[in-house]
């Protein structure tokens, strides 16, 4: 278990932000319910934005993630992973290929397909189990979306609903990658240049456009 708890490049618990931002969050109860509180600070606090989507590895690292205040779901899985090892709760990232209805007509575009290809979730052992929580997709845009928000009790597998709240496909898994005590960044980032490739030549779209894609594709 303790490979499940060190410090890594990514996972960098042991940065005073990381640690200070985790004591923040919850330092008394339970590791279920200290889970649980960081689960939500994730989920909310950390907006997820895909458009930040870069090549530079330092800007999936848990301390960037926390001074940005936006990520996409990957590093905002690393940073839930991070703040659960400054609590001392043994935490890792899992990575699954899912068929993503929540995007906008520019992501689209710039992937040419409608699979994201090694999304992130945090995986977290609590009361002898490993336990999957998806902080990714935060209220606030699952309202302007009509998804259900995905909530977490620290006992059951917290994956996205396959259907919105008008009975729409949402999210569909179709494969799972397992889950890691660090970020197999070399073969996440070779499946990038191979499924994505103009993306990647392009690089991501403009940051700052993705509220007005948001707002763009709940008008459609």
């Amino acid at each position: 278990m303790e490979a499940y708890l060190v410090a890594t490049a990514l996972i960098n618990n042991d940065h005073q932000d990381v640690q200070k931002c985790s004591t923040n969050i919850v330092s008394q109860g339970t590791p279920t319910e200290r889970a649980i509180a960081i689960y939500y600070w994730v989920r909310d606090q950390i907006r997820y934005n895909p458009y930040v989507f870069g090549a530079d590895e330092k800007h999936m690292r848990a301390d960037f993630t926390i001074k940005s205040g936006e990520s996409w779901c990957v590093p905002k899985a690393i940073l839930m992973a991070a703040l659960c090892r400054a609590n001392g709760i043994p935490a890792g990232v899992g990575f699954a290929d899912v068929r993503n209805h929540l995007s906008t007509q520019r992501l689209r575009d710039s992937m040419k397909t409608d699979v994201f290809y090694y999304h992130g979730y945090c995986t977290i052992y609590l009361e002898d189990q490993w336990v999957k929580a998806t902080p990714a997709f935060n209220a606030s845009l699952c309202e302007k979306f009509g998804l259900k928000t995905l909530e977490f009790n620290g006992k059951e597998d917290s994956l996205y609903h396959p259907f919105d709240l008008t009975g729409q496909r949402h999210m569909e898994y179709i494969h799972d990658h397992g889950h890691f005590a660090d970020v197999p960044v070399d073969d996440m980032y070779a499946c990038f240049a191979r499924e994505y490739g103009t993306m990647m030549d392009a690089g991501p779209p403009d940051t700052a456009a993705w509220d007005n894609d948001v707002a763009d594709e709940i008008n459609r």
